[in-house]
């Protein structure tokens, strides 16, 4: 049977719908086809005078106008590349290559593999991708929207106009495509969709890799041409293992750490900064693009782009690579569990439910007004996992931090009776999201060794950072959200008071092994009405500080690694907002300069120290020495290494001095005094121990060897064997 494209003559309405930009497969008619002993040539050109076609070999085809601006011509001879040339009675003339003369620039086998939800590399498959095209310069097109009845691309090139670009569909999948000839990086388009209701909508491209300002909403032809430094970096870290290494995480909001600072500035401004401080890792609230400044990047609109808010994406390329030269991990908050229902963006993609579930009881998350992603589909499922793959691989992160793990874990998930349906086994769980975390985790894991998958989850969901091969979800980290609760709670009870809750201080050993924790004090706990870390502790000014002190030096030494957010190293007084920036001015007075003074001894001290986190989610790394003192509000523990000298830790979480004090150790001799946090350098009392303890051979707490300690009020000692 003939091909549209082979035949001679093409009924009117098929021209018409042509001319229109709503053919589903307008390659079919205009191009170059084979016909007969020759060729048929037709070109789309309304308004034109005359169109003629000139051949690669020079010669020209005049073409004659059919109807609906569509014209054809016939060459004979073999196949070849030709340009199209347009005279008009008002305007210049124009000459230029025709679009659809071109094969498609996605092949069979990207097809087959986001067919099947395998393609490990989705971004160099669809999105657009300035690149060579049988040998032209230009932009290839491709996006997936299975229920269009047809598909364009508009942009700044073509006056958002797309009936002359019209796309082709390229299988049953719903991918389609068209290579626009000489469009450069830096273009700004969207796709144009003719939904199964007979309308048009306008979406941003799903895999845009740059993007407009907001609230601009137009994405961005991307390219580029950074060339990074960094492989010694990434050589060293895929020979690491995440868990066995320190890692102290300074969590930053870009927007309001430095307010006006782009990539560029960050990559010397915040280098400098954390590296002062002493921090392993950097971690950015999410840095997709998103419309709203005020959901601080958890209303993602462009999962592929960084957020243009601060530059192009080789500008982060550049912060990230100044990060690692620095000796400092980054990791990326990242937001797989829902998306915005913003009208231009991936919300109802193609006039139909296609990245959001179907059914509303499982496609909406009705407290934060957003959708949930359709984990069964295999398609969407692709997008997330290479998504994630994106940021390791074209931005060389060193990790993720998955946000609101627990809400894709269950379908009840903040949800009355009647507001959700069992899965196929009549449980609350969701299974699709549970396979996706899995694969996402292992796939990641495999391709990028060293890297670590971090788990913001607030259950008893058991077996979260248990391998997939065990039954588990594979992440590396979880947030242990048990322990920042508790500590906190107990925190904020006066001194006095204090002994009633000392279960709230200890409660968190109970658990401290089920799975690998990082000890979390993040931006959620300092917004919102909940006040800053430094307001939450009890007491006058001197008693908050010195409370901010001694939680720190616990949450550095307990088992697990930890987390604080901006602000807190220096004892920020008022909640953090997203609209200012922080109270950069408090550090003028000693007592706050104290308090980041700790902070980069924690680090320092905590880094030089095995024991503070070699064996962070193991038991043989941790040893009560004192967990019962409640009439005291004193706690006291070892620290072990899997080999070398121990950190003994005792915290006085009470207003006044203790001691002497005895408590057990494991050898006699001299123990100095790593750190004490009420050193007069911190902003302290400068009660302590003169540098040095002598325990003797007098057995205590179930130790061979005992000391008496000098416990400062609100303070706490670290203690370790002198060499």
């Amino acid at each position: 049977m003939a091909s549209t494209a082979a035949r001679s003559a093409i009924p009117s309405d098929e021209l018409a719908a042509i001319a229109e930009g709503r053919h589903p497969q307008p390659h079919s008619v205009l191009g170059q086809h084979e016909l007969g002993s020759g060729w048929v040539i037709r070109a789309r050109r309304p308004l034109a005078k005359t169109v003629t076609a000139i051949r690669a070999n020079g010669t020209r085809i005049a073409l004659r106008h059919l109807e609906h601006g569509i014209w054809q011509g016939h060459a004979r001879g073999k196949g070849q590349s030709y340009t199209l040339e347009s005279t008009y009675e008002s305007g210049p003339d124009w000459r230029g290559d025709d679009p659809y003369r071109f094969v498609p620039s996605l092949g069979e086998i990207d097809l087959y593999l986001f067919g099947e939800g395998r393609h490990e590399k989705l971004w160099d498959a669809l999105g657009a991708h300035y690149r060579p095209h049988e040998g032209v310069d230009g932009t290839s097109f491709t996006v997936w929207a299975p229920h269009a009845k047809a598909a364009r691309v508009v942009g700044d090139f073509n006056n958002w106009d797309g009936a002359g670009t019209a796309m082709r569909r390229l299988d049953g999948n719903g991918v389609w495509e068209i290579f626009l000839p000489g469009i450069e990086p830096g273009a700004t388009y969207k796709f144009e969709l003719l939904t199964a209701a007979g309308h048009w909508v306008l979406r941003a491209d799903p895999m845009a890799r740059h993007t407009e300002v907001p609230p601009a909403t137009a994405s961005r032809v991307a390219s580029s041409a950074y060339e990074w430094e960094d492989s010694g970096w990434l050589e060293a870290r895929a020979n690491r293992n995440a868990l066995s290494e320190p890692m102290s995480v300074f969590e930053v909001h870009a927007g309001s750490w430095r307010p006006g600072l782009g990539y560029r500035e960050l990559a010397t401004e915040l280098v400098d900064y954390v590296t002062e401080l002493g921090y392993t890792h950097v971690e950015f609230l999410p840095l997709a693009e998103h419309p709203f400044g005020g959901s601080w990047g958890y209303q993602v609109t462009g999962y592929f782009a960084p957020t243009s808010r601060f530059g192009h994406p080789d500008d982060l390329r550049y912060l990230i690579d100044r990060l690692h030269a620095a000796g400092i991990g980054v990791i990326l908050d990242w937001v797989p569990a829902h998306f915005p229902k913003d009208e231009w963006a991936l919300a109802r993609f193609d006039g139909e439910t296609l990245y959001e579930h179907g059914d509303p009881q499982r496609g909406e998350q009705p407290d934060w007004g957003t959708l949930i992603f359709d984990f069964g589909r295999s398609q969407v499922r692709n997008f997330l996992v290479a998504n994630a793959l994106y940021w390791f691989e074209e931005f060389h992160i060193d990790g993720l931090r998955v946000d609101a793990v627990a809400s894709m874990l269950y379908l009840d998930y903040s949800k009355k009776h009647g507001e959700w349906t069992p899965n196929r086994f009549g449980g609350r769980e969701n299974l699709e999201a549970i396979d996706f975390l899995k694969e996402v985790n292992a796939t990641a894991y495999k391709l990028y060794p060293g890297i670590v998958m971090i788990a913001e989850e607030s259950t008893a969901f058991a077996g979260v950072t248990s391998p997939t091969d065990a039954g588990g979800l594979g992440f590396g980290l979880k947030w242990n959200m048990g322990w920042m609760h508790d500590t906190l709670q107990y925190l904020a009870v006066d001194p006095m008071y204090r002994s009633h809750h000392h279960g709230e201080l200890t409660f968190s050993m109970v658990y401290a092994f089920s799975e690998n924790f990082l000890l979390p004090i993040s931006h959620d706990e300092v917004v919102h009405g909940k006040g800053s870390l430094l307001q939450k502790m009890p007491g006058d000014q001197w008693q908050k500080l010195a409370n901010l002190r001694a939680l720190l030096a616990f949450q550095w030494a307990h088992p697990g690694k930890q987390l604080l957010f901006m602000g807190q190293e220096f004892g920020q007084p008022s909640e953090w907002s997203e609209e200012r920036g922080l109270d950069w001015w408090i550090l003028d007075q000693p007592v706050h300069r104290g308090l980041f003074t700790l902070v980069t001894q924690l680090n320092q001290v905590y880094r030089a120290s095995p024991a503070l986190w070699q064996l962070d989610h193991e038991p043989r790394g941790f040893q009560w020495l004192v967990g019962d003192d409640a009439h005291n509000n004193v706690i006291a523990f070892l620290r072990w290494p899997s080999e070398g000298n121990p950190v003994a830790v005792a915290v006085n979480f009470s207003g006044n001095p203790v001691g002497p004090y005895r408590i057990g150790l494991p050898v006699s001799g001299e123990w100095a005094e790593l750190l004490n946090t009420d050193a007069e350098e911190f902003g302290g009392s400068g009660v302590g121990n003169h540098g040095t303890v002598v325990a003797e051979q007098h057995p205590h707490g179930g130790q061979p060897a005992s000391a008496e300690v000098m416990l400062p009020p609100l303070g706490a000692v670290w203690l370790t064997p002198r060499a």
